[in-house]
């Protein structure tokens, strides 16, 4: 592996103990103006300070992030659909790695959707990114969404996860099911886990601890930390969870 895709995967994935905790803010390029993100300055720039990475869009990263704030950027590079359409799977590459370098981005990501129409589609267009970034030493993220007719169980998520892992991606976002050992077991790289919807924090809390104790590098988590009644206080929880190795009601009690 090259120096500088090393490098850049050491400032998500935190040497100190190999996990991670990243705020995902891209909703909106499928979504639009998701509840929490209609204005970045003022609910996710707060956020910054506790989280290790951070996963956007280039138009929001270039709009409302401060060139100066010291955070790992994952960039958001798929795109072509939204919620307006049935098939979401049907993205392309819409972000050159060009203009990810000019962003001094320390990760890509885009979406396959194993299982769905447009499965070919995604997992070729993964490994084109993939030439792109070993290119320029850039790792990828490939976020492994699921088909409508997919189960989100152990042996789809392990298909899906080893698919992308084969094809090269340098980190792989899933999510967390039962027997989740088994997809990290057989995935070669990093495993993080996505936090999906909203739900109580105590549950989110829930999702990360057993996301960690089973194996993941850590939580992509969004809408569980900034539509959150306490959002500063939910990521320092989640911190707390990943980094500390807290269980989700010690981090709860002293963090919420």
């Amino acid at each position: 592996m090259d120096y500088g895709l090393k490098n850049r995967l050491s400032r998500i994935i935190k040497p100190k103990d190999n996990r991670t905790v990243m705020l995902a803010i891209d909703h909106g390029y499928f979504m639009g103006p998701t509840s929490g993100l209609e204005d970045i300055k003022s609910s996710i720039v707060p956020l910054l300070p506790y989280a290790d990475s951070l996963m956007l869009t280039r138009g929001i990263l270039r709009s409302q992030v401060d060139a100066a704030i010291d955070i790992p950027i994952v960039l958001r590079v798929s795109g072509g659909t939204s919620i307006l359409k049935d098939d979401l799977s049907d993205e392309d590459i819409a972000v050159s790695m060009e203009d990810a370098i000019r962003l001094n981005a320390s990760a890509v990501a885009l979406s396959i959707f194993i299982g769905s129409k447009n499965e070919r589609q995604g997992v070729i267009n993964l490994a084109r990114l993939v030439d792109k970034g070993n290119r320029y030493g850039i790792p990828v993220l490939a976020v492994t969404a699921v088909g409508r007719e997919m189960t989100r169980d152990a042996r789809y998520l392990s298909l899906a996860v080893r698919i992308a892992a084969e094809m090269g991606a340098s980190i792989v976002k899933t999510y967390y099911c039962d027997d989740f050992e088994r997809v990290v077991d057989t995935c070669p790289v990093p495993v993080i886990v996505a936090g999906g919807k909203k739900t109580g924090e105590k549950q989110a809390l829930e999702l990360a601890y057993n996301a960690v104790k089973n194996g993941a590098a850590g939580v992509d988590m969004g809408r569980n930390i900034f539509q959150s009644g306490k959002p500063i206080n939910m990521i320092m929880a989640v911190r707390a969870v990943v980094h500390d190795g807290l269980t989700a009601e010690e981090a709860y009690g002293t963090k919420l």
